[in-house]
């Protein structure tokens, strides 16, 4: 049997996210060039603004191009993709840890992932979850949930992160590879469309200066995180790209869909 869903009704409630005139960008925010990390050090800390860019660029994209019907941002927080997604779905969803450090004015409902989603199996088209799967203790169990959530056709855009220290302590758990991503979602029942790494090589090594720095020195943290990026648009760009950077990813973007028609809402 799995859980009703929480109180908060029936069914996913309707689009706009909860206390919508209060949200802002927060860890995200858009500019003309896509997504990227705020700039704002109560948001993301300066060491972590080029690792932060790199998932940015990865999640818009994948959200534009999977992103439908009703979405559940799993480990929402503050909800910082919300700008990216709203004009893409029919309904939202936000379900978070009741203590999360992130707070809970827009969450529709709190629940322990560790022991499952609370709502039925097929409720959602999109399940979206962005650095949270690395805090769960039983990964395969977390696919598995996530799997029952989504309608037939659906899909799952999952972020997660690799070269990055630790966090949320002590709830800071796995580090996952691709290989160990794609093993994750196919004993779930999910096909694996893609799995991009955010991030490798020289951003790498740039990303870990500028963690070492940030806390005595955040005006080298930032120069540094911004060196890496520039110098990736010079002939130093092969450091960014191809199966030598693919070794050292930052983090990784997956996309992965439950197999069927399209779910109908």
């Amino acid at each position: 049997m799995h859980p009703d869903p929480p109180a908060s009704g029936a069914h996913p409630p309707a689009t706009p996210v909860q206390n919508e005139a209060d949200w802002r960008p927060s860890k995200f925010v858009q500019t003309r060039r896509g997504l990227r990390a705020s700039r704002d050090r109560a948001e993301v800390y300066v060491g972590s603004r080029l690792s932060a860019d790199q998932s940015a660029q990865a999640l818009e994209r994948a959200i534009r191009e999977h992103a439908r019907g009703r979405l559940l941002d799993l480990g929402a927080g503050k909800a910082p993709l919300y700008g990216t997604y709203r004009p893409l779905v029919d309904t939202v969803t936000c379900i978070d840890w009741a203590r999360s450090l992130h707070g809970t004015d827009y969450l529709d409902a709190t629940a322990d992932l560790n022991e499952g989603i609370p709502y039925p199996d097929g409720s959602f088209d999109t399940v979206l979850s962005s650095s949270v799967f690395e805090h769960l203790r039983r990964p395969q169990f977390a696919f598995e949930e996530t799997a029952r959530v989504m309608a037939s056709g659906g899909s799952l855009i999952l972020h997660v992160p690799f070269y990055y220290w630790l966090h949320e302590e002590p709830h800071d758990y796995y580090r996952f590879t691709e290989y160990a991503l794609r093993d994750l979602a196919s004993g779930a029942g999910l096909r694996v469309e893609s799995v991009r790494t955010t991030g490798g090589g020289l951003y790498a090594l740039a990303d870990l200066m500028a963690r070492a720095l940030g806390p005595a020195k955040p005006l080298a943290a930032a120069w540094v995180g911004a060196s890496g990026w520039a110098l990736s648009r010079t002939p130093l760009r092969k450091l960014t790209e191809g199966d030598r950077a693919r070794r050292f990813p930052l983090g990784y973007c997956m996309v992965a869909r439950k197999e069927g028609a399209a779910g109908s809402h």
